[in-house]
């Protein structure tokens, strides 16, 4: 018994040398439970064949780049982060280190871009009429289009308020080199914050929450963009612009069959 024992241990473990680090644990735990039968050997045999051939087919990525099937997927690219689909056709991650920083950025960058993609079209909609409730002037530029780079109007916002952003920036910011990306399995971006416990307990949900997140920021990154192309070319705010999507149907078709849209 103790001889075929000792074959199959070292004939799992050059396997296992292939397979990741959770099915290497798996299979020793297997047999330390199991080999104390000769009897259940083949079966234990078995069982790990398929155990690695799961584990290998899941693990394995395509040689070529899903987002860029023309191209070779990045070394970086491993697809343990989530959203990994081996876009990076200007090759910017050369190596974990560099990848791992970029993705900080990208998360950071998502985040700001989903307040910025609600708080855009919010404050053409409701800064006047906040602003004549606090009796103050409005903010909005012409057209109700929003204080931006493009559209002009940022030196009409309040200094103080730079000055906050500045500071909580920079807090996060401190707080995430010093403090968050310091203890065991962090993961860009994982500062701890969920006050309403809306983070997954199991590490399938954690993958699952962390793809929505980083799909939504990336989708928020483009939509932003586009909000400002928008608003300099035509010299219109987006709400005014494609009003159906800001604004309730009732006053869109209100709106609509004033301006002659609708007869």
């Amino acid at each position: 018994m103790k001889i075929s024992a000792a074959i199959l241990i070292a004939s799992v473990g050059s396997a296992a040398a292939f397979v990741a680090p959770q099915a290497k644990s798996s299979i020793r735990t297997t047999l330390v439970m199991s080999t104390g039968d000769d009897n259940k050997i083949p079966q234990i045999q078995n069982e790990i064949v398929a155990a690695e051939k799961e584990i290998i087919a899941k693990n394995t990525l395509p040689g070529m780049s899903t987002a860029l099937p023309f191209m070779e997927r990045p070394a970086a690219l491993d697809g343990t982060l989530a959203g990994d689909v081996g876009f990076d056709p200007l090759g910017f991650a050369k190596d974990k280190d560099t990848l791992m920083q970029m993705r900080e950025a990208e998360v950071k960058h998502a985040r700001l871009a989903m307040l910025a993609a609600a708080g855009w079209p919010i404050s053409e909609l409701a800064d006047k009429k906040l602003a004549l409730v606090a009796g103050l002037d409005p903010l909005l530029q012409s057209a109700d289009r929003a204080p931006s780079v493009l559209n002009g109007g940022l030196g009409q916002v309040s200094p103080i308020y730079w000055g906050v952003c500045i500071a909580a920036a920079a807090a996060i910011d401190l707080y995430g080199i010093f403090g968050a990306s310091k203890k065991a399995g962090y993961i860009p971006g994982d500062f701890g914050f969920d006050p309403l416990g809306l983070y997954p307990k199991d590490a399938e949900g954690q993958k699952r929450m962390q793809l929505s997140e980083i799909k939504n920021g990336r989708l928020a990154m483009i939509a932003i963009t586009a909000f400002a192309v928008q608003e300099f070319v035509s010299q219109t705010g987006v709400v005014d612009e494609t009003p159906i999507f800001f604004k309730p149907i009732g006053q869109v078709m209100f709106e609509y069959a004033n301006s002659g849209y609708i007869h």
